[in-house]
């Protein structure tokens, strides 16, 4: 397999090598009982039908940055990039149940499918229950394989021992970040400030370190880079991850769902405690809006309503302001590829993902 010419390559490898790689899970799992089978079948359908494959790109592409003349994408390098796949996997199929998510991507989200099976099959018990339980499951064996797979690939490639430590950060890391989420968002600060400060926090920890800055630090690790490549690489990632989740929170309020696969206003009916919603509850400091927009964040599920609180934050300046903030990420991040360490193909690379990281509608 030749090394990719364009950054599209790579996703499409990547989502082979995952059916042949989840097949031969499957497989396994049925042999324990084949009805386990169809279950891990929502796995499957999940991990190869959706995505953009981001996280295995920036993986390649910080492998890149220290090997420029590397012909060939390594066998071992692509499970590598391929096991971020299911890490991602497990934190939405997580994330859709913290969140009481009825769809991702536009189907339903995985607990519903499962929940909708039980009913399906003339099944006992409690439905509901049913579902969440085995999405749950589902989301763990997800990160299971996902650690196999990078361990199995690290060994392989010769650098386990640099290269496990920054896994293990990046997976305490997307859990905590999780965790800080579901905290915040009890915490019911008056003060958007705080309130900004804690949406900060996650976009850093909960997304922007396994989306970008973790998988160029695991490749430019596993390719033995440079302490100054290394600190290039991350310091793009952060500020390119962090507006990567700018732009999504923009889109869980604004999103066309034909192209999110989300209701509109999902971030609303969800009560998500964004950067976004923070900047808006300062512009209305003082008015009568505030109130409005308070009561209704978290608690209200019609679509009048919904568009109400959408008309409500579009009225103030927060949307500007994001956009102006991911316009400074993008800038500040891309100009961290300036470091002569950094390969100028793998930075041109890098600069064309920070882009579609960051200018996306889905």
């Amino acid at each position: 397999m030749h090394s990719p010419a364009n950054i599209l390559d790579v996703p499409r490898s990547v989502t082979t090598l995952l059916a042949a790689e989840l097949a031969s899970r499957r497989a396994d799992v049925s042999n324990i009982d084949p009805r386990l089978g169809e279950l891990v079948d929502h796995l499957i359908t999940f991990t190869l039908q959706g995505g953009k494959r981001l996280r295995p790109q920036f993986l390649i592409w910080g492998w890149r940055a220290v090997r420029p003349d590397s012909e060939e994408l390594q066998p071992a390098l692509l499970r590598a990039a391929a096991s971020l796949e299911l890490i991602q996997t497990c934190a939405l199929m997580h994330d859709d149940i913290i969140d009481r998510s009825e769809t991702r991507r536009g189907e339903p989200s995985t607990h519903r499918a499962v929940t909708k099976g039980h009913a399906g099959q003339g099944l006992s018990g409690d439905g509901d229950h049913f579902g969440t339980s085995l999405a749950l499951l589902l989301g763990d064996l997800a990160l299971a394989w996902a650690d196999d797979m990078f361990t199995e690939a690290a060994l392989a490639l010769g650098r386990a021992k640099e290269a496990m430590p920054v896994w293990r950060a990046m997976r305490t890391e997307v859990l905590a970040g999780q965790m800080l989420d579901v905290a915040t968002a009890a915490a019911n600060h008056s003060d958007p400030a705080l309130q900004a400060a804690d949406a900060m926090a996650v976009n850093r920890y909960k997304t922007a370190a396994y989306t970008v800055e973790r998988p160029l630090h695991l490749g430019a690790t596993l390719a033995g880079g440079s302490e100054a490549v290394i600190a290039a690489l991350r310091s793009y990632g952060e500020d390119i991850g962090i507006a990567f989740q700018l732009r999504d929170d923009q889109l869980g309020v604004f999103g066309e769902p034909s192209i999110t696969g989300k209701p509109a206003g999902d971030d609303l009916v969800e009560g998500k405690r964004t950067l976004l919603l923070a900047r808006a509850r300062a512009d209305l400091e003082g008015m009568p809006e505030l109130a409005e927009l308070d009561a209704g964040i978290g608690a209200v599920a019609d679509a009048q309503r919904v568009g109400r609180l959408t008309s409500i934050i579009a009225g103030t300046t927060a949307v500007q302001q994001i956009e102006s903030c991911i316009a400074e990420l993008h800038t500040s991040g891309v100009a961290a590829l300036a470091d002569p360490s950094v390969d100028r193909a793998a930075a041109t690379a890098l600069t064309l993902l920070a882009a579609a990281a960051t200018t996306r509608t889905f």
